[in-house]
Order: structure tokens, then sequence, then C-alpha cells
């Protein structure tokens, strides 16, 4: 497992603090060193105007002062048999995604692992900003925590999208089946591989009356088939847990992942920015929000980071 540098981003209103348990369950295999990262911020304490700057930043140190001591009392009570040494971080900024990213660009960080937080009366995850702007905006694998165990011989999901020709996405599916491979070696687990394609578009059917629709649906589907076994092939993976269906991956994806009781899925996502993640979306977000296992989040090679030092 090349992760060697987690950070677990504390949530102060969550709990338990789930973050903080997969990272110490992924360190007890991997040895890797674990910091325990928590952004606070009250903007009352910016608008105290009739405060000196130097009284201002006492204030704002007392307060970090304050979390970093109830952090320190929450490892010594909750943590303190794992057998991990556990750095602790608190910092005072007002976007707590920013200072997740600067952290992790900053000190060298390979895996970012964040809590997300259950909807009591629906059971579902409800997704902070900043979870979406970690997700989008991190330079490196982000792995989304939720209720869901990860028992030893389990199930992990491989979502890829092998019928392209693209370089950068046939890279991407490269680094999805990798990371989903080291997971498994990790939990003794399996790797199905997930791959989606679209249907007829229904305007060619109309506007083409000879096009015949199942003998187009038959070559996508064989054309996929196809690319998928040769991927499956050259990373050792069964055939029988290939699976390739015809839908949107936002429905095909979480199906599996139910029908298989992942435990993880392993997903790409490319990092829009600007009007284009507004108005687009990211197909791995409208994924992610339907799933109920955690989730890693893998950026395509290259990538950089619009957060800066």
């Amino acid at each position: 497992m090349n992760f060697q540098k987690i950070l677990a981003v504390i949530d102060g209103n969550l709990e338990p603090q789930k973050s903080l348990a997969r990272a110490i369950e992924i360190s007890q295999k991997t040895g890797a060193s674990i910091t325990a990262f928590l952004t606070i911020y009250d903007f009352s304490y910016e608008m105290t105007t009739m405060l000196s700057m130097d009284e201002r930043e006492n204030m704002r140190q007392a307060v970090v002062d304050e979390r970093t001591e109830w952090l320190s009392n929450l490892l010594s009570n909750d943590f303190s048999h794992s057998g991990c040494t556990i750095d602790i971080k608190v910092v005072w900024h007002n976007r707590p995604y920013e200072s997740i990213i600067y952290e992790v660009i900053d000190k060298g960080y390979d895996l970012i692992v964040k809590g997300t937080q259950q909807h009591g009366v629906l059971k579902s995850v409800i997704f902070t900003p900043t979870d979406w702007h970690i997700m989008r905006k991190a330079p490196v694998p982000v792995l989304l925590v939720k209720e869901h165990d990860w028992p030893i011989g389990g199930q992990i999901i491989a979502a890829v999208n092998v019928g392209v020709d693209i370089v950068e996405h046939q890279s991407l599916n490269e680094k999805i089946t990798f990371h989903a491979l080291q997971f498994a070696k990790l939990l003794k687990s399996e790797v199905h591989l997930v791959n989606t394609y679209p249907g007829t578009p229904t305007n060619i059917v109309i506007e083409i009356p000879e096009f015949d629709p199942s003998q187009y649906n038959h070559n996508v589907r064989q054309h996929h088939v196809d690319a998928m076994q040769k991927h499956a092939s050259r990373h050792h993976i069964d055939q029988q847990r290939c699976h390739v269906e015809e839908g949107l991956p936002e429905n095909v994806i979480p199906k599996y992942a139910e029908q298989l009781d992942a435990e993880l899925v392993v997903i790409g996502t490319v990092g829009r920015q600007g009007i284009s993640a507004a108005l687009i979306g990211n197909t791995a977000e409208h994924v992610i929000d339907k799933l109920n296992c955690d989730v890693l989040a893998i950026k395509p090679e290259g990538f950089v980071s619009p957060i800066r030092l």
C-alpha cells in the first residue's frame, strides 16, 4: 500500500470520529503515520473591532488551545489502544477545505480521510460543501467514510470506463484499478470491475429510419465487454467479477455496491472547476451521493490542485 502519511480530518460536530477510526484501521495494516487535523473558525472573533490585533490573536489562540486539548483528550480516551502514534494539528481558517489542502501540499500527505454526516431521518448521507471542495480540488486520493464496516474478505468495486480510447481515461482506469487492488490486498477482499455504457440515442432512431437500434446496442455492448476483458486480464481479475451494463453510472454502480454489499467503491473524479462544475456537475459526485459504503476518489494523472500554498 502506497499510503504512508494520512491526514484524518476531524469534525468537531461529528460523533464518533469515523475518519480517525478508519485512518487507524489503515495505519494498523500499513504502518502509515496519522495526523488528526481540525480546522476551526468563529466569525465573531474577527468582528470585535474594539480589540487590538494582538488581543484578537490571543483570543483565537485561546480557542485553538482549547480545541487542541479537547482533541488530545478524545485521542487518549477513545483511541488509546490503537497502537498508532497520532499527531494533532488544529488551525484557524475560514475555509476548512483550503486549510486541509494547504496542509496536504505543504507536508506531503498522500491520503485524506474524512467522515461524512449521516442524516438521521432518511438514513442518507449529507455531503457538506467542504466534502465536495476537497473531492474536486485535493491533489491526493480522498477517502470518504460512511457507516459501512470493513470486513475481511469483503468486496471492493473499481468503477472504470474501459470503452474509451482517450489516453487520460485509460490512465485513470489504471489508477482506479491499482488502488482497488491495493485495498483488496490490505483487506483480503475481492475486486469487482463495474463499467457502464450509454443506451441508443433516441434521436438517431427517429431521424434515421433504417437504423437498427438492437444491432447498435449489441455492437456497443460487445465493444465494452471486449475492452473490459482486456483490462481485467491485464490486472489478473477474474471475468466473473467483471460487470458491464447499459445505463448511467449513478444508477448502475450503486446497484452493484448494494448487491455485493461492497465495503469500498474506488472512483475517478475529474475535478472540474468554475461554471462547468456548477452546471454539468460531475458523474463521480452523482454516484457518490447514492452509495452507502466508503468511497475512494482518485484524481487523473497530472492533476494540479487550483489551491496554491
